[in-house]
């Protein structure tokens, strides 16, 4: 595969000139909107530079630390002593001067070639959409953390991904081929943790009939991530904390110290600074923990995400389901005025909800549960959607030949006062209905077969128009 460039530039001009240049050239390129630099850089493939011109969200310094193993070339004039910096291109852009650089960024490449991401871990990253600075930050972090093995602490509200961060994380490190064990910590009572953490030799307390391992030698050569760490009691941070500054932890009932070859990742919802001032947390522990803190954003601060994040979850839920919605743009406004107090997680378990409801229907602002309604909206037994729309339209212009000597009222023209479409649609539904119901003595599998629905089909729409086979 031939290895392309990415361009960023808020300078239209210039974007146009040098893509004829590198077009001219036979160089691979896609110009790239300054927000979307991060995805792009990890969706691509090969990498032979990124030629960067006027930036407004980011200075090019803190690109070129965000990401040391891809040369960059600056379009305007610049100096930084990064090493990733080729250099400056000649104003104006010529082909001399860009063949030149773009032939050190090769020779960097060669020098420093760029680890490809696991699809694992795209496929994480994946679930981290968003244009907004907040998410776009997060995986900026994830990929600089990521290859060492510095203990992260993930800060966020329930709900807004904190899991997915670290199994990103993980699977983008050197240990994805070791597991990637969890463990809540809120969700284990007290006198339990230790043996959960450390495990327990055979009859170290009632119960214990044999040896167990526990998550961190399960974790070994992997990742550790203690999920909900500020609801540990104090008495385990303790004994955390010498892990952590040791790595040798001692199974209860046991003597001999084990070497814990794990990278640890914690998250909490918590407050860990306040709780250390009302002595709740050890701020010892907080501080082994927050080597890199990673901190999640709420929903209610990405509502521009939102209809990114519904395409994903409904991409994500739509094969387990077997089955698709489409959201009315009146929906998903309505959705995106709601402030989820649930974050994404009550977003994905609405989708779900819908899912199951409306399977390959149109779900409209009626259709979501009350507290989603945040626009006015018509009940759904008052309103024809877009499918009953269609399928209306179906049988007056597919009618069988049995009602084609039937008249059936239609407007020749279109008066100048117009007509109410959704009006004169139901009155023809409902009169083909009562004809092929007519034509068939009221039996009802007969009469779909003639208007070509099924029966469940048919009987739904005469419910809804209060019909039955004697109409």
């Amino acid at each position: 595969m031939a290895m392309g460039v990415l361009v960023v530039d808020a300078d239209e001009q210039r974007r146009q000139q040098l893509g004829t240049v590198l077009s001219f050239m036979g160089i691979p390129w896609q110009e790239v909107a300054e927000t979307e630099l991060d995805m792009a850089i990890e969706s691509s493939g090969p990498l032979q530079g990124i030629l960067a011109g006027e930036l407004l969200e980011r200075p090019l310094g803190e690109l070129l630390g965000a990401f040391p193993r891809i040369p960059f070339l600056s379009l305007t004039e610049a100096s930084h002593p990064n090493s990733n910096f080729i250099g400056s291109s000649d104003d104006p852009l010529n082909y001399e001067s860009l063949t030149r650089h773009l032939h050190f960024c090769q020779a960097f490449i060669s020098l420093h070639p760029r680890q490809q991401l696991h699809d694992k871990g795209q496929t994480l990253l994946r679930l981290l959409v968003g244009k907004g600075r907040g998410i776009q930050e997060v995986r900026r972090l994830i990929g600089q953390v990521a290859e060492t093995d510095a203990n992260v602490l993930i800060l966020g509200e329930s709900g807004t991904g904190k899991e997915v961060v670290a199994r990103a994380i993980h699977e983008l490190s050197s240990r994805s081929q070791g597991p990637f064990v969890p463990i809540n910590c809120g969700a284990i009572p007290a006198e339990l943790l230790e043996s959960e953490l450390f495990g327990h030799e055979k009859g170290a307390f009632t119960g214990a009939i044999a040896a167990r391992r526990g998550r961190f030698e399960l974790a070994q050569g992997g990742t550790l991530f203690l999920d909900e760490i500020g609801d540990m009691p104090l008495p385990m941070q303790v004994k955390l904390l010498r892990v952590l500054q040791e790595r040798l932890f001692d199974r209860v009932g046991g003597g001999k110290p084990v070497q814990a070859d794990v990278r640890v990742i914690a998250a909490t919802h918590r407050d860990l600074e306040a709780m250390i001032r009302t002595q709740g947390f050890r701020e010892d522990l907080y501080y082994r923990l927050n080597v890199f803190p990673i901190e999640t954003p709420p929903l209610r601060e990405r509502a521009d995400d939102i209809p990114l994040l519904l395409q994903e979850l409904l991409n994500r839920h739509a094969e387990q389901h077997r089955g698709i919605i489409r959201l009315t743009q009146r929906a998903m406004e309505s959705l995106m005025q709601y402030p989820w107090p649930g974050n994404v997680r009550e977003l994905s378990n609405l989708i779900e909800r819908l899912l199951i409801l409306y399977p390959n229907q149109i779900v409209d602002v009626a259709d979501l549960p009350s507290r989603y309604r945040l626009l006015p909206c018509e009940p759904r037994d008052e309103r024809l959607t877009e499918l009953d729309e269609r399928d209306a339209l179906a049988a007056v212009f597919q009618s069988p030949p049995e009602l084609d000597a039937v008249a059936v009222p239609l407007p020749m023209q279109l008066p100048q006062e117009g007509v109410n479409l959704k009006e004169m649609l139901a009155d023809l539904e409902v009169e083909l209905i009562r004809q092929a119901l007519e034509s068939q003595d009221g039996v009802v599998a007969r009469a779909a077969d003639l208007l070509s629905m099924r029966r469940t089909t048919l009987v739904e729409k005469m419910k809804k128009y209060g019909m039955s086979k004697e109409t």
